[in-house]
């Protein structure tokens, strides 16, 4: 496979979950910080059933997208009640738990010492194939009549309810389908590593995908990408000075939003520049 092929992997990992929180941050304008825990879930999951259980991996990706789906739906019920930045302080303490859950249930996860011995299912015609269907699936869903739903949720709450939404019920879809997004991710991950830690899903990770929608522009599923694309490659690329990657890392980040403060595309897409050209 080689080291471009991991790369390329890498990318399309980050690039489906990265468009799992952009759909809830970027589309229906819920901040959150507590994505890594979904894609904890999809990896365990993928993991546990691939190794203990002999399920086929194509099923077990799809398992560790569903049970985290379920898990954000069940946790959305009640959260998503909360407004503006509470809900943000809540999915912190989601992934903290979660983390936790992980490291201390040692007969099911093996604990803080991780789980090895993962099938390295996660080849570069699988990912990118995971890729590009689940994009083509939320640039459908964007340009659905949910779509449409979701970013009058994010414009004005309020005016949203008041001409007919179910605000609530689309905030939690919202939230249920951005969790299977990263429970994939998750899943593809552990494929790809062939050993996974509690660690690989802690605080840092949810705030590594919220920053690449933010640096790509909120409400731009094409600058997202573009963003997760660059942060990506920033990280890799610069690996050999592991001192100074974090430095570089913030520094870009930092540069971006001074130069430009609604992101690389703001809130529009490529393809649409594109027609108008």
């Amino acid at each position: 496979m080689g080291y471009i092929g991991g790369i390329i992997i890498l990318l399309c990992i980050n690039a489906i979950a990265v468009m799992g929180v952009s759909l809830l941050t970027g589309f229906t304008g819920i901040f959150t910080l507590g994505h890594a825990a979904y894609m904890a879930l999809g990896a365990y999951t993928a993991a546990i059933l691939t190794v203990e259980h002999g399920v086929h991996w194509f099923l077990a990706i799809l398992a560790g997208g569903l049970l985290a789906m379920v898990v954000a739906y069940l946790i959305g019920i009640p959260t998503l009640k909360l407004m503006g930045d509470y809900y943000a302080i809540a999915s912190i303490g989601l992934v903290e738990s979660i983390r936790l859950i992980l490291e201390n249930w040692q007969s099911v996860t093996r604990g803080a010492r991780g789980y090895p011995g993962i099938e390295g299912f996660t080849t570069l015609p699988v990912a990118v194939a995971f890729f590009f269907v689940l994009a083509i699936i939320m640039v459908n869903l964007i340009n659905s009549r949910y779509g449409r739903a979701f970013k009058a949720c994010r414009d004005d709450y309020l005016a949203a309810s008041l001409l007919g939404y179910n605000t609530a019920r689309y905030r939690v879809l919202s939230l249920a389908v951005s969790g299977f997004y990263c429970g994939v991710a998750g899943a593809l991950l552990a494929g790809f590593m062939s050993f996974i830690q509690p660690v690989m899903f802690d605080m840092m990770k949810s705030t590594e995908l919220t920053s690449m929608v933010v640096f790509g522009g909120l409400g731009s599923l094409s600058g997202t990408l573009l963003a997760s694309v660059i942060i990506t490659l920033v990280t890799e690329l610069f690996r050999p000075i592991s001192q100074y990657r974090m430095l570089i890392y913030g520094g870009v980040l930092v540069a971006i939003m001074v130069l430009r403060p609604e992101g690389i595309m703001g809130s529009k897409e490529l393809w649409n520049l594109r027609r108008k050209r």
